[in-house]
């Protein structure tokens, strides 16, 4: 089957590149000349582990292409997927479907028909149903059906997300829409990965529902470490006999300085202005909203009083600046509001991260950028970890401690224990929900 992609970022590049390792015959198109040439030249623009192999493998065998060129991308196609940003809106907490609109007229003006118009940008409910009357009024000719399947890929697993998925939702209306989509999934199908069809709203509220879910149970946890601090529990161990409940599972409770990244802040405040729109605030998704931010500002109150109650002069290193390890992503990451906090404070802040540098640079102006931990650490005062990456799990702490100025680590996504800080020889250590120490 012929598949055309519209827009090539994280979603609609992944995916492509993925449906063409099914053997589907893909064509990823994007309006930006650079991200076409760049992608034809073989280098893939963001950081996914796999990403570039596959990529590289599937344009060698003539299932893959990248082109500009929306006509010659649609011609045969049987299956057209919408796969453009839905940032949210400023001002209003709404997912903007300014891109995905403007798709769908281009699709509508370009199509030769008959053609599967499929949404795989995550937007509101009822959007699907805009889709269809928008390329209805743009081409009241064209005979299309319209489908709704959102994406639920993690950054940093998406590949593995995506061959092996916990389910696959799929949003129709007709029998043509659903058979073109059964043979584009047919390899999971035969692998007997759960298809879940359901009607075009459902599809859509799924996708939103998941991840509010999920913020909600990182946002729980957060809040559950403020109180183990002030009560004497261990995060670590509550977490972990909550979750070997069945009802409950161990994802997504792992204590940290708050969610970030390009889906849960947005959806979340998606969600709620759904909600107030139709009149059933999403009154748990709100304060999950409100907590997440104040969870960051706890943040920073753990790291001024590490550094005596204010960071004027203090020398910080902070390990890690994307949302989450094995990504580039920047997006609402907890260090777009640390970082700033602290060389607002005076501090003079030195970073590193595997992947970070390119976005960050730009997001985090005014602080030092280093190769790798023990660079970033040398005549600190304090050590932050931010982000877990691997790099970071098992570092020499002694040799840490010796290096910086003053040895203190705010160790903000639990990697180490109070025990191994203190024997490595520093002089101060705190976490989330965890007893620290301070000599």
């Amino acid at each position: 089957m012929k598949i055309a992609m519209i827009g090539t970022g994280y979603v609609g590049l992944v995916s492509g590149v993925c449906f063409s390792d099914f053997g589907h015959e893909v064509v990823c198109v994007d309006k930006d000349p650079a991200k076409i040439a760049l992608l034809t030249r073989g280098e893939v623009p963001i950081y996914e582990p796999g990403l570039d192999q596959m990529m590289a493998r599937n344009v060698a065998a003539g299932r893959l292409s990248f082109t500009g060129d929306l006509p010659a991308a649609l011609a045969g196609a049987q299956a057209v997927f919408i796969a453009v940003g839905t940032p949210t809106r400023r001002g209003d907490g709404h997912a903007d479907l300014t891109y995905v609109m403007a798709a769908a007229e281009d699709i509508a003006r370009t199509a030769q028909g008959p053609v599967v118009i499929v949404t795989k940008s995550t937007v509101p409910v009822g959007t699907n149903r805009q889709v269809a009357r928008v390329v209805a009024a743009a081409n009241p000719g064209l005979d299309f059906d319209v489908a709704s399947n959102p994406e639920f890929l993690r950054e940093g697993a998406a590949i593995d997300d995506f061959m092996r998925p916990d389910r696959v939702i799929v949003g129709v209306e007709s029998a043509r829409a659903a058979q073109v989509m059964e043979e584009i999934y047919r390899p999971l199908y035969l692998r007997d990965f759960p298809i879940v069809t359901t009607d075009l709203e459902s599809a859509e509220m799924i996708k939103y529902a998941a991840n509010a879910f999920l913020a909600t149970k990182i946002t729980f946890i957060n809040e559950i470490a403020a109180l183990c601090e002030k009560v004497g529990a261990d995060v670590k161990q509550v977490s972990r006999g909550m979750g070997l409940d069945g009802r409950i599972g161990k994802t997504f409770l792992h204590a940290g300085p708050g969610y970030g990244g390009s889906c849960f802040p947005k959806d979340t405040r998606a969600l709620s202005r759904i909600g107030q729109d139709h009149g059933v605030p999403m009154r748990i998704t709100e304060a999950v909203i409100d907590i997440n931010e104040e969870i960051k500002r706890r943040m920073i109150g753990k790291l001024r009083d590490l550094c005596g109650g204010s960071f004027n002069g203090a020398r910080v290193a902070v390990l890690g600046v994307t949302f989450k390890p094995n990504t580039d992503d920047m997006r609402e990451a907890p260090s777009l509001t640390i970082v700033p906090a602290l060389v607002g404070g005076g501090a003079q802040v030195t970073v590193t991260d595997p992947q970070g540098r390119r976005e960050g640079e730009a997001l985090l102006p005014g602080v030092r950028w280093e190769a790798d931990a023990y660079a970033a650490a040398a005549g600190a005062d304090l050590l932050v970890i931010l982000t877990e990456w691997n790099e970071f799990r098992a570092l020499d702490l002694s040799r840490l401690a010796g290096m910086m100025a003053v040895p203190r680590l705010a160790d903000l996504r639990n990697i180490y224990s109070a025990e191994a800080a203190r024997d490595a020889g520093f002089v101060a250590y705190d976490s989330i929900g965890r007893a620290g120490f301070e000599v």
